[in-house]
């Protein structure tokens, strides 16, 4: 017997369900209805068993009971309906609800939206079968979330900045960049880096990605992206893709959570869960509502899509005395890039913030288009500071927010009285605001600024005002940190400490260190940050 058929056959003792036998066999399929399949002369019936359907060609499909009165049942088919005959279609009732089996071993693989592997691997051989809908957390034991995850995006470290253990959708439309942002996100993410202090979290850290109705081509992405960078053995992908039956897309992102779950909790791994996209999963729900004839709510989707929604997106965070936590990043593509469709605005009453990604700052080439304005932290206000990021975070933070509201409101204004009307100060705010998109806001898609230097670009930015036009940085904070050099030293790719007065063009400029203080420049030495 070789290796491979003794995988086989220890899987097959693993995975095997022993929880109802003999089960009760039905033939009594009274009608099909999109994706729903109902049943008639039904003993017993319970609220969301599991029902194996043999189809009359054999092949075999899984479904969940939906709704149960007297002897019917509502039975949705994950697989879809199509090809199923009333007659010669018999269904198994289980008895047993659905679940997932769960190992550490699944990191690396590859499952479609219904969990079974795609990658020509070998069955997974469970630790665990665990409830899909998941335990939810016990407020009292939650903890809160404090350890600034670190991303490398000056958008989102400096103004959004998030906490591990936080939900954070990103919203976007049709033809933007989200998935290279989530993809870089992946790449770069960790806490923040303080001199002579190593994250030892690094080595302890999973990404589950769950795709809902994507494209073979955003699969292929992420895929490609995860194994380019080395990251692949520590990634666990379910995918759903878009010729694939809709009803699926309602278990993936559970399935997903279900496995980051359990690598968090039990496994006491830091796990980030990326799921995308939401829309298409809100859309599988309008058309199981729509065949159970349920009264649709505002635009077609059910009125229950708040609830259901919050029983994903609160599966993410921090338990007290565990080690592991889960960070969510959900990605929803708005309809017509419109933010008050239902499932945005939905979205945003149960996540705590969000990320927006601007078609009109994509239009002028800048990466990441990400708007500052519309985007939102819930939590950075508990993770950035004195002994976490540094003491001006905050206030920077702020006063960035100011200059590039009021410079926006000043350019639409330019366009009614034209340039000549405005003042000195108004002429500074207009100047930031392209500096801040083409310096600040834009990188490069591999390039990772550490918090420290995204804040010595912020102050560098913040320099060219007058310090009476600086009204949210408190002055002792000005007085530390306005007009000052904020970089002293530069590092190459090998990691070797360049000084100011060599020239050394053939070295990349990757990293920009501004830890503990600042260094004097001498007289003569220029930086530009371009």
């Amino acid at each position: 017997m070789n290796q491979r058929t003794s995988a086989f056959i220890n899987a097959a003792a693993v995975t095997r369900n022993y929880k109802v036998s003999p089960r009760l066999d039905y033939r009594t399929v009274t009608g099909v209805n999109g994706p729903l399949v109902i049943l008639d002369n039904i003993k017993f019936p319970k609220y969301a068993e599991i029902v194996n359907l043999t189809l009359g060609d054999g092949t075999q499909r899984r479904g969940q009971v939906l709704e149960v009165s007297g002897t019917k049942a509502v039975v949705q088919v994950f697989e879809g309906t199509s090809g199923i005959d009333a007659k010669k279609t018999h269904c198994e009732f289980t008895g047993d609800i659905l679940r997932t089996p769960v190992s550490e071993d699944m990191l690396g693989r590859v499952f479609n939206g219904s969990g079974k592997p795609i990658d020509k691997g070998p069955p997974i051989l469970a630790e665990n079968f665990l409830d899909i809908q998941g335990q939810p957390i016990n407020p009292y034991m939650r903890e809160y979330p404090e350890e600034m995850i670190q991303t490398g995006i000056s958008a989102i470290d400096t103004m959004n900045s998030i906490a591990r253990g936080q939900k954070i959708p990103i919203f976007s439309a049709a033809g933007l960049p989200h998935n290279e942002i989530a993809a870089q996100i992946c790449r770069q993410a960790g806490l923040v880096k303080h001199k002579d202090t190593k994250d030892e979290s690094d080595d302890n850290f999973a990404i589950v990605f769950g795709a809902m109705g994507v494209n073979m081509e955003t699969a292929r992405f992420f895929k490609q992206d995860f194994e380019e960078n080395g990251s692949m053995e520590r990634v666990m992908l379910f995918l759903n893709l878009a010729n694939d039956p809709t009803i699926e897309r309602i278990i993936t992102p559970r399935l997903a959570l279900t496995a980051a779950e359990y690598l968090a909790f039990e496994c006491q791994k830091h796990v980030l869960v990326i799921l995308t996209d939401m829309s298409s999963y809100a859309d599988s729900l309008r058309e199981v509502s729509a065949a159970r004839e349920e009264v649709p709510g505002r635009r077609g989707y059910p009125g229950y899509m708040y609830t259901d929604l919050s029983t994903i997106y609160e599966r993410a965070g921090r338990v007290k005395g565990n080690g592991g936590s889960i960070t969510q990043l959900p990605i929803l593509t708005m309809p017509n890039d419109d933010i008050t469709h239902p499932i945005p605005d939905l979205t945003g009453y149960i996540t705590e913030g969000q990320i927006y990604i601007d078609r009109q700052l994509h239009n002028k080439q800048i990466y990441p288009p990400i708007n500052v304005l519309p985007s939102l932290s819930r939590l950075m206000k508990s993770a950035v500071g004195e002994g976490m990021t540094r003491k001006d975070h905050a206030d920077v933070s702020n006063q960035l927010y100011a200059c590039y509201a009021i410079g926006k409101d000043i350019q639409a204004m330019k366009a009614v009285i034209g340039e000549e009307a405005l003042s000195a100060d108004d002429k500074i705010y207009l100047e930031f605001l392209d500096d801040f998109e083409h310096k600040f806001l834009a990188q490069n898609i591999y390039e990772s600024r550490d918090i420290f230097t995204s804040l010595s670009i912020a102050w560098d930015l913040l320099s060219k005002f007058p310090k009476h036009l600086l009204k949210r940085i408190p002055e002792k904070i000005k007085k530390e940190f306005y007009g000052r050099p904020n970089i002293a030293k530069m590092r190459g790719i090998d990691g070797e400490t360049i000084d100011l007065d060599e020239k050394k063009s053939n070295q990349e400029i990757i990293e920009l260190d501004d830890n503990d203080g600042i260094e004097e420049i001498n007289d003569g030495d220029e930086m530009n940050l371009d």
